[in-house]
């Protein structure tokens, strides 16, 4: 019976770390889909800026 309870209680660690990677992993992904949207819209907002910057400094002469 205790050999059982032990291995009842090393699958359930084991399950853990399975669980901990697919977090790890699915937090990768984000991360590589938030970097390469900030890289395809980094020159627009980066235009949007400069034309916010030449607005007002437009404006305050």
């Amino acid at each position: 019976m205790q050999k059982t309870l032990n291995l009842i209680r090393a699958f359930a660690r084991e399950e853990d770390g399975v669980t901990a990677i697919e977090y790890a992993l699915l937090a990768a992904l984000i991360a590589i889909a938030i970097i390469a949207t900030v890289n395809l819209l980094s020159a627009q907002i980066q235009a949007t800026f400069t034309t916010i910057t030449n607005t007002l400094a437009t404006a305050n002469g």
